[in-house]
């Protein structure tokens, strides 16, 4: 754990606002606690960013017990990191044995994605968490057919649903089937027991939905990513069905070509996700294949076997449902799939290792222990300019340890352990010098990715925070300017005579105003500039009632073919009413005159 904590907050400060949509938002609800309770972009709560805002709540308060500032927003993600490692460690445990908890908490620690995630202020690693935690409540739940621990594991992943929506329920198939597989009681108690879990999940995530639904429209921000002001089609539809579809209103399209990549068995493998997850995730689908063939004459509540449905459904559903949907998905999505692999490759590989006697066992070891490195060879390949000579180094060290291991059990023991640590060494080298790497780059902005910051191949994502200018170098939407000096006084100048000092289009662009400037900053038309709010009538309404200082910029750089165009009209009638000067590369307008 300790290990654990100095990876994941070691110069963290680095990243700076990391995303500074959320951060901005964490800034907003720690000077209001409606625009806490709502996730608001800014405190005058004009609209909210895109997600349920568990993560915002987390961040708030922080913000508001230490301060806004780059430490305050991401040192609890980092401690999230620790608490989701010490989590798989104890649910691997408890089926597994210590040994095998501990490579599984070694494996998350070491997963890219893992480090990119619990060191940025993405909603993903409050999810992580939480469905770690849920899966470590469904362990226990198993043990003695408990349904206080099963409730609590579905009160986990309703949690969950605050953090990230559905993606929170893509492990609910996994948690029910090992549970009504494997739990020690008669059928019917089973099922009521999981009636009962189902019901918790269904309160502790539906409770926000019906506070908002009951909220008056009025008297509350515009819900972000809809186009009817609903959570509800913000759930079900641009972050529900639609990500899975490709059918998102208002969504800008994905990767600067108007799509999110090919679809398909190999999407994991891509240069995109693949750094971040895919060291492991073939020895993964070994692991649970051995695994559930190993056991396949166990008796029906069998811990082990049903530890291995727990981790391999949660893997082969989120798996599957990454490869082949259609609509936004971003490599940072992968550290879903990282729990689930470390604890399927420290289960299989430990309960392989000690049946090495058996030439079955000893050979899938040897297996794995190959196509590992063969996984790692190739990866870092990709990047032959980023320690060169490594990439053979794992393949030809995987190749001879895996070949030792199958013959592990005719070794004298100094030997056999040698060999073991050999191997150990071998298939943690590829991700973890990538993991170190991972969190020795600073990352901000909107699409993050894991690895070193390189010219070429896998690496850190565009998107990023500049300063002064119009957008970072993910362009448009998706980039955060930081306003220059003169810019930052001229927004902090009179802002508490005004609800904003500014206006402009798309949160990105919003948000590194507001961290600049310290005042609300109107986030016209959303993350993605594509939402109906305000319209232009509200706009002018704002200006004309004196509520609004400034419109910062040019209006949309980049627009999908779907959603609202309020933001277009909105900054046609500013550049047509009002007279532009230039601050720090910035477009500005003064709405006071």
């Amino acid at each position: 754990m300790l290990a654990t904590a100095v990876l994941y907050l070691w110069n963290l400060g680095e990243s700076g606002w990391a995303n500074a949509f959320y951060s901005a938002a964490a800034q907003a609800g720690s000077l209001s606690w409606k625009a806490l309770f709502f996730g608001s972009s800014d405190a005058a709560n004009a609209i909210t960013v895109d997600k349920t805002p568990a993560a915002l709540w987390v961040m708030g308060l922080s913000a508001r017990l230490f301060g806004v500032d780059a430490w305050s927003v991401l040192v609890p993600q980092a401690l999230m990191g620790v608490g989701s490692v010490a989590l798989l460690y104890a649910a691997v445990r408890r089926t597994s044995g210590p040994a095998a908890g501990l490579l599984a908490g070694a494996v998350l620690a070491l997963t890219p994605a893992a480090a990119l995630m619990f060191r940025f202020n993405n909603p993903d690693a409050l999810l992580v968490l939480l469905l770690v935690a849920g899966a470590y409540c469904v362990v226990r739940a198993l043990e003695n057919a408990s349904p206080r621990w099963l409730a609590l594991a579905g009160a986990a992943v309703g949690f969950g649903f605050l953090a990230k929506m559905l993606q929170a329920f893509l492990v609910l198939p996994a948690f029910a089937l090992a549970y009504l597989i494997a739990a020690p009681t008669s059928l019917g108690k089973r099922l009521l027991h999981l009636l009962g879990a189902l019901s918790a999940t269904l309160l502790s995530a539906g409770w926000y939905l019906a506070v908002v639904a009951w909220w008056p429209a009025a008297d509350r921000p515009y819900i972000g990513g809809s186009q009817e002001n609903s959570l509800w089609e913000l759930v079900f539809g641009y972050n529900g069905f639609g990500r899975i579809t490709g059918d998102e209103v208002g969504s800008v399209g994905g990767g600067g070509n108007g799509g999110w990549g090919g679809t398909g068995w190999d999407r994991l493998f891509g240069s995109e996700m693949a750094g971040g997850i895919a060291w492991l995730l073939p020895a993964a689908v070994l692991a649970l294949a051995a695994g559930l063939w190993f056991t396949r004459r166990a008796p029906r509540t069998d811990r082990g076997r049903a530890a291995l449905i727990v981790w391999g459904g949660w893997f082969l559903v989120t798996a599957v449902v990454f490869s082949y949907m259609g609509g936004i998905i971003h490599a940072y999505y992968m550290i879903a799939l990282g729990p689930a692999i470390a604890a399927l490759v420290g289960i299989a590989g430990v309960q392989l290792w000690r049946a090495r006697a058996n030439p079955a066992a000893a050979g899938t070891l040897s297996t794995g222990i190959g196509l590992t490195a063969l996984t790692a060879y190739l990866l870092l390949s990709r990047q032959s300019d980023w320690l060169p000579g490594l990439a053979i180094a794992i393949l030809v060290a995987g190749l001879l340890c895996g070949f030792l291991v199958f013959f592990a059990a005719r070794l004298p023991d100094v030997a056999r352990r040698l060999v073991a640590v050999g191997a150990l060494v071998t298939v943690l080298a590829g991700t973890g010098a990538y993991t170190v790497a991972t969190a020795a780059t600073p990352h901000s902005g909107a699409l993050p990715s894991a690895g070193p910051q390189t010219g070429r191949g896998m690496g850190p994502g565009g998107g990023g925070i500049v300063i002064g200018g119009q957008g970072g170098p993910g362009g448009g939407l998706l980039g955060t300017s930081l306003p220059g000096d003169a810019l930052a006084a001229l927004l902090a100048g009179d802002n508490a005579d005004y609800t904003w000092t500014a206006a402009t289009v798309g949160s990105n662009n919003a948000a590194g105003y507001q961290l600049g400037g310290g005042a609300p900053v109107m986030a016209v038309g959303g993350f993605n500039g594509t939402d109906p709010a305000p319209t232009l009538e509200q706009f002018q309404e704002y200006v004309r009632s004196g509520q609004i200082h400034y419109f910062l910029g040019d209006g949309m750089m980049m627009r999908g073919e779907t959603g609202s165009d309020a933001a277009e009209r909105i900054a046609a009638w500013v550049a047509e009413t009002y007279t532009p000067t230039t601050v720090d590369g910035v477009t500005v307008y003064d709405l006071s005159r």
